[in-house]
Formats: C-alpha cells, structure tokens, sequence
C-alpha cells in the first residue's frame, strides 16, 4: 500500500507523491509569504467599505442628491460586491482582504438573509393584490383580465389613464361586483365598498384614495397610492422631494385612520429601507418583508431592481406575498394572502 503513495527517488530515499504533496506545498508556502497579509489593502479597504454603508445606510446624508435615499432603494444589490471582491483577493493571494471579505457577507446575509428563505404560511381568508398597470399599457383589456386571474379578493390600480378607466370597468366587471375610481387610482372588489374618497398627497391632483371594504371578516381600511415617482440626474443626485412630500400626507392619514384593519396597497416609488418612506412604513407592515419569498422585486418589469410596489397592512396577519405574471405594463403586480380576525 505504501507504493501508492509514496516514489523512489535517485539516491534510493522516498518522497511524497502527487497526492497531496502540492497542496502542502502551497500551505507552506502561504505560511512563510509575509506579504499575504500585506497585499490586498485596497481590496480590503473596499470591503469595509461596503459594510459600513450597509450598516450604516441611515446615517448617509439626504442633503445632497438625496444620497441616502438612493443607496437605501438599491441596498441589497450591495451584495453583488462580494463574488467581485472575492476574485480580486484570490488573485492577490490576500488573507486581510479574504477577512474583510468574510465580514461584508456575514453583514449582507444579516441584513437581507430572511429576505431570501420562503416565509409563506397557510391559509389566509383574504387576497389582496396591486398593480400599477402604467398609463402607456398598450394591452389595458389582457392587463386587466390578467390580474383578474389572480383571484384577488381586492384589486388596486394605479396609474390609470383616463380613457381607459372604461377598458378596465367593463373587463373586471364579471369578477368584482363594486368598484370606486378617484383620479388616476381605484379600487375593485368582490365584497361593498363605502365611504370611497380621495387623499390629499399634496400633489394637487388626486393620486390616493381610501375606501371601506365590508368584508365578512369586519370592515377594512384599504387606502391605495400612487406616489410621485423620483428621478436620478447627473447634476441632482435622486430627486425625491415631491414624493418625500407626498409620503408625508399619506402617513398623516393613515395615522388619523379609524378603522383597526387597514390595507395600503399601490406603486410608493420607494422601498421599505428607504427612510423617505418612514411616516408611512413606521405604522404599516410590509407583507413582502413578513410573509415573502425572496426580494419580490417588482420595477422595472423587463429585469426586476427593487421593490417599489408595496402591499402593507395594520391590524391584519399577512400569510404570503409574491409577484404576479408580467402584463403590458413596466411593473409587476404583486399580491398578499392574508389573515383577517373578526
């Protein structure tokens, strides 16, 4: 046995043979290369980096370019630093930046490591879903009977173009008996709908509203929003202010909601880590952050960034959330299975 693995040298003695002896070798020399340590600074440097602005993303100043805002819609493609990082630290044969490494992951899956585990449950005697179906949908009829198959208990619209308000009245009228439209966002339902109303985002034209759904569960809250969309300019940074605005007022009426059950659904133009977004997300649960499987990015629709259409309840049990087949529009629906108590 010991022929297998070991060779005769010249001079009569033994050596070891392929097996193994190059990876010793190797060992041994990373143990005596001093500069293993040294090499790979930057690269190291750059992976701290990293982590300190995932762990300190809220500290990031909004003053200039709206600078915090944009790094927090766009927080966990941060991840996607790391494979990169790791190649450069291979190639550099660096311990200090194979470390520094190790620690932007174990921050990364601390912040975004439940999003990726599937935390869908059972039942659930609700389903709600949003779509902001895009006011340049050339295909408002397919959109519409699309969402339609979802099974939605209680579908929100956003972004409707006046002239095809009709297109999506008469072709979800076979599976919601009610509906109400404010503006350019409405509400369509299996269960009566009152006290249907707009909301003032201070936008000077109506983009929400709040209706009342008599479900069999007791009644519901369901607000739906459209807020401002943003913009990244060159010479502006993430131009946010109008929507900032906006979010404030949704937030001050959410807060000055009587009911105990309630229900936001629409297009926020943000995610839930952008503090922009606070005065709303401070009061409200995300359905997507407890109940989801994965990041359920729903914009843009063609290669999905971020999750910027949100459902979000108070007083309610989300059990699932997940995104919905691609329609003509730039976004994708998303929809929730919930819990509602009597």
């Amino acid at each position: 046995m010991a022929q297998a693995y070991m060779t005769e040298t010249g001079n009569g003695g033994a050596e070891p043979g392929p097996s193994g002896s190059g990876l010793r070798r190797r060992l041994a020399e990373l143990r005596h290369d001093r500069g293993i340590w040294r090499r790979g600074i930057v690269t190291a440097a750059l992976a701290a980096l990293v982590s300190l602005v995932m762990i300190f993303h809220a500290e990031l100043p909004n003053d200039i370019g709206n600078l915090g805002s944009l790094t927090e819609t766009f927080l966990p493609w941060l991840g996607l630093s790391v494979p990169l990082l790791l190649v450069a630290a291979v190639v550099r044969k660096s311990a200090t930046a194979l470390i520094a490494i190790l620690l932007t992951t174990a921050v990364w899956v601390n912040l975004f490591g439940g999003l990726i585990t599937d935390k869908s449950a059972g039942g659930g005697n609700l389903m709600v879903a949003t779509h902001n179906v895009d006011a340049d949908n050339p295909d408002p009829r397919g959109t519409a009977a699309s969402v339609a198959k979802s099974g939605a208990d209680v579908l929100a619209l956003t972004e409707l173009a006046g002239d095809a308000v009709p297109v999506y009245e008469k072709a979800l009228a076979d599976t919601y008996k009610y509906h109400a439209v404010e503006g350019t966002v409405g509400v369509w339902s299996k269960y009566p709908l009152t006290s249907s109303k707009p909301v003032d985002i201070r936008l000077g034209w109506t983009r929400a509203m709040r209706t009342t759904a008599a479900t069999p569960f007791g009644e519901i809250g369901v607000y739906v929003a459209h807020l401002p969309s943003v913009r990244v300019k060159l010479n502006a940074g993430f131009t946010a202010n109008q929507r900032d605005n906006s979010a404030d007022a949704l937030g001050a009426a959410l807060a000055s909601e009587g009911l105990k059950k309630v229900v936001l659904l629409g297009d926020l133009n943000g995610t839930m880590n952008d503090r922009s977004l606070s005065e709303v997300t401070s009061q409200m649960r995300s359905t997507q952050g407890a109940a989801g499987h994965g990041f359920g990015f729903s914009w843009p629709a063609q290669f999905p960034m971020a999750r910027i259409d949100q459902i979000m309840v108070r007083g309610i049990k989300p059990e699932a959330s997940w995104t919905l087949p691609r329609t003509g529009s730039d976004h994708l629906p998303v929809a929730a299975r919930l819990t509602v108590r009597p």
